[in-house]
């Protein structure tokens, strides 16, 4: 059958962490906190982001503080709910 093709959890899960990224990249300030929790370096953050457990955590970082939350909300065009859902999705990936 002919028509659009669908997107599993995981893989809007994973649009949605590599969107969260671009928006910390743009973000000198909160990409420097996230690299300083993460523990990654500035080289090794393209190679990273096919790994989901980083994934998870850039949405990890972008879930806990509301302010966050929201920015990225307006930033991507996802709503809050499409966020949260997104980080528990790519949790389901890690651990299913």
């Amino acid at each position: 059958m002919a028509g659009k093709p669908s997107h599993g959890p995981a893989e809007v899960a994973e649009i949605v962490a590599i969107r969260a990224l671009a928006f910390l990249a743009g973000d000198p300030e909160r990409l420097g906190q996230f690299l300083s929790e993460s523990g990654i370096g500035p080289q090794t953050l393209r190679a990273s982001a096919s790994d989901p457990r980083f994934l998870a955590g850039v949405l990890d970082f972008i879930v806990r503080d509301d302010a966050t939350v929201k920015a990225f909300s307006d930033f991507s065009q996802f709503p809050p709910a499409t966020i949260a859902a997104a980080r528990e999705a790519l949790g389901e990936t890690l651990h299913g």
